[in-house]
């Protein structure tokens, strides 16, 4: 089917614990992209995933190495992972730009999905900090360029507002979520999923290629377990990345 590179989707924590008169320290590592990885692949897709501290340098910062894939997707990774590289931020060296380099893989027929999140789009406190970038050009949807988040803890539901092959076979009724990146669909963009007036799913074109916004999380906590054990979550994102990929 599609090759696609998934980036993005882990994180490590360092937490102080307070018991009293003790403290200790306690350091952790999780990742959030095996509930999305493994639906790609069972329904067919090739999957290469770079973690967030590995894209910092291992993701692709030219066209000719994009064009590897079909698909590139962003997953709660922000801007400054791929555009401050220890060369660039530490030793003020010139890089090649990748957003710029996905702008053009984009133009000249590649894919690309983001998937919402707290460093996705425009972010918790504005951190991912995608408007300022190529990659808002690419994007179907228009960014705050400050905090985006809709918290929704008593759950929403999406619903469909334009019927689309990548819902296709798919139930009208969805699973509730626990929150969503507020986003607005450019003109032209077309909107399959909405919650009250605000962009869920949004897709549309860029030069050749083809683009789409997820507003929500593919995994916890904004994807709910309701979401991720849902019957259709396989089928639905393995038609996404086939949309997007042109097949």
């Amino acid at each position: 089917m599609a090759k696609v590179l998934f980036a993005g989707e882990s994180w490590s924590s360092y937490s102080i614990n307070v018991k009293g008169f003790n403290a200790y320290n306690i350091g952790g590592y999780g990742e959030g992209g095996k509930p999305l990885i493994d639906a790609l692949q069972s329904e067919g897709h090739e999957v290469t995933y770079l973690r967030n501290h590995e894209a910092i340098e291992q993701f692709p910062r030219t066209v000719e190495e994009l064009k590897e894939y079909d698909v590139v997707v962003f997953s709660d990774m922000g801007a400054d992972t791929l555009l401050l590289p220890p060369a660039v931020l530490l030793d003020g060296q010139v890089r090649p730009n990748p957003l710029v380099s996905v702008r053009e893989f984009v133009r000249q027929g590649g894919g690309f999905l983001m998937v919402g999140g707290y460093m996705s789009f425009s972010g918790f406190e504005g951190r991912a900090h995608y408007k300022n970038t190529a990659l808002a050009e690419v994007l179907p949807v228009e960014l705050l360029g400050y905090d985006d988040r809709v918290e929704r803890p008593e759950g929403c539901t999406p619903q469909v507002v334009s019927a689309h092959p990548i819902l296709e076979g798919i139930p009208a009724e969805w699973p509730l979520f626990l929150g969503y990146n507020r986003i607005a669909a450019k003109p032209g963009a077309q909107v399959l999923l909405q919650v009250d007036n605000d962009s869920f799913l949004t897709v549309g074109n860029y030069g050749q290629g083809r683009v789409a916004a997820f507003a929500s999380d593919c995994s916890p906590h904004w994807g709910t377990v309701q979401f991720t054990d849902w019957e259709y979550y396989p089928k639905f994102w393995g038609q996404l990345i086939k949309w997007l990929a042109g097949k």
